[in-house]
């Protein structure tokens, strides 16, 4: 079922709508605009604030039944005490969707009195967001028995170029989120590598982009060992997607994105315990972010050239799986020792990093689920943020914390170095537990050459195992937002 956005000047009192959703502060007061929503209710949205029976909390909502004409059902939601921002107005109308759903309204109107052009931004992608499903594999009930999907949202907002440029950006990262979001929710049978190279070729056509795949016998060419042997545990064929879009002039250096595609990791020959292990279907979180943030910046035709590599297979154990103890050697020369075959995600990242370089980044920014240690260190709020380029690190910092999906730095400092030295190879693949966040991030720096890089452990932050609230439990579209604010940001200098 198809999903759209529009945005619309209109004044909230003015629409014909099945819902209209207004997004108040704490202890709200009503301004002419609101009163004129209020009249046809009889002031009952006035008295309910008076005797704060609605305070505007933090997703707090309430709901009012009109009549058949204008706003058929009038939602407040609450956003709180805390400053407008694009995560504010995200969460805000995410709740109202959310709300839509269970309604059954089948399209909503939604307004934010004093909204700016983030703000705008925010509520585009947090309605997208609230009305996300993916309900391709489920039986639906009987036609009597459901509720109308959340098909229209229709966004109010001031008739100024800010805020169309504002809800234009939020519609184009909501359809990079919705692609992201479906690969992950897929289960590992249904996306497999070659998912990524049918997804892969769809945005390169929709958006005139060039694409790159290669496969076991290329990678061999390449001499990626360290890539291929995470592979040779599966029949599956492993895949390198590389897209590249050149928004830029020629000559210009690109943006290049990186991200770990694990359709399903088992943890190989260090198998994983059981419970629970069906949530490694989102250990691709980070490919399926460098798809998104592609098929977002190719809708929003940004001037800089970028490229966005993906690395993909499945992390199987077999008769040919690759054991620990074993030694294999990277695309680069060096050789590695394999501690633990479920530190798999920085194998792969490993060749990729090196594959990078001969697009000759600006900057690369890689995104995987790469560690328990960041979630363990960071819980579910943050991105972990590595990197030894300082204006790198703070470039991505930056545009993590402007798109709602805020990061926190954490040292690369030569002392942790020591955990990952091999007395057989170059480097051992796993430190231990101790810092492994940290770890796993110096042993991609091995692999990176010439550029400046900065790696985003998404592993806490990409999908949820609990419901947010504003967003159901499942993949939560990070880093898509990312990605898309770097590139937005190189585009503004």
């Amino acid at each position: 079922m198809s999903f759209s956005l529009q945005f619309s000047h209109a004044a909230p009192a003015s629409v014909n709508s099945p819902l209209l959703a207004l997004v108040l502060p704490q202890d709200p007061s009503l301004d002419d605009a609101l009163r004129a929503v209020d009249t046809p209710l009889a002031g009952a949205i006035q008295r309910s604030i008076a005797r704060r029976d609605f305070r505007g909390g933090r997703d707090e909502t309430m709901l009012f039944v009109g009549g058949d004409t204008g706003a058929q059902r009038v939602l407040l939601v609450g956003r709180g005490s805390a400053p407008l921002t694009l995560a504010v107005a995200r969460r805000a109308a995410a709740i109202a969707a959310r709300q839509a759903c269970k309604l059954g309204t089948g399209t909503m109107h939604i307004a934010l009195p004093g909204a700016d052009a983030g703000a705008i931004e925010g509520l585009a992608i947090g309605a997208a967001a609230g009305s996300w499903a993916y309900p391709d594999l489920q039986t639906q009930p009987p036609e009597k028995d459901r509720r109308t999907r959340l098909q229209s949202v229709t966004v109010l907002g001031d008739d100024t170029d800010a805020m169309r440029d504002g809800f234009a950006a939020g519609a184009a990262i909501s359809e990079g989120q919705a692609i992201a979001k479906r690969l992950g929710m897929m289960p590992g049978n249904v996306c497999t590598p070659d998912t990524f190279v049918e997804v892969g070729r769809e945005i390169a056509a929709r958006h005139g982009m060039t694409i790159t795949v290669l496969g076991r016998a290329e990678m061999e060419q390449e001499k990626m060992g360290s890539f291929l042997c995470v592979a040779q545990g599966t029949p599956e064929e492993p895949r390198l997607v590389a897209l590249e879009y050149r928004g830029g002039a020629p000559d210009q250096q690109p943006v290049v994105l990186i991200g770990k595609g694990l359709c399903f990791d088992t943890g190989g020959i260090s198998i994983k315990p059981a419970p629970e292990m069906e949530w490694m279907k989102y250990d691709m979180a980070g490919a399926g972010g460098v798809m998104g943030a592609m098929e977002a910046i190719g809708r929003l035709k940004l001037p800089v050239n970028v490229v966005g590599i993906i690395g993909s297979t499945t992390n199987m154990p077999s008769g040919t799986a690759v054991k620990p103890g074993d030694v294999v050697r990277a695309s680069n020369g060096k050789t590695i020792e394999i501690i633990n075959t479920d530190a798999e995600g920085r194998l792969v990242l490993a060749d990729l990093l090196v594959f990078a370089k001969r697009y000759n980044p600006a900057v690369a920014i890689d995104a995987a689920t790469l560690t328990g240690a960041i979630v363990i260190g960071l819980g579910a709020h943050a991105v972990g943020v590595f990197g030894a380029d300082k204006a790198a690190v703070d470039e991505v910092l930056a545009a993590g914390s402007a798109a709602g999906e805020p990061g926190w730095p954490l040292p690369l400092w030569d002392e942790y170095k020591e955990q990952i030295k091999s007395e057989v190879a170059d480097l051992k693949n796993s430190g231990g537990r101790a810092a492994g966040s940290i770890t796993a991030a110096l042993f991609l720096q091995e692999f990176v050459d010439g550029y400046p890089w900065v790696h985003l452990d998404v592993a806490g932050t990409a999908y949820s195992q609990v419901d947010l609230g504003w967003i159901p439990k499942g993949p939560t579209g990070t880093p898509v937002g990312t990605f898309v604010e770097i590139v937005r940001a190189r585009a503004r200098r």
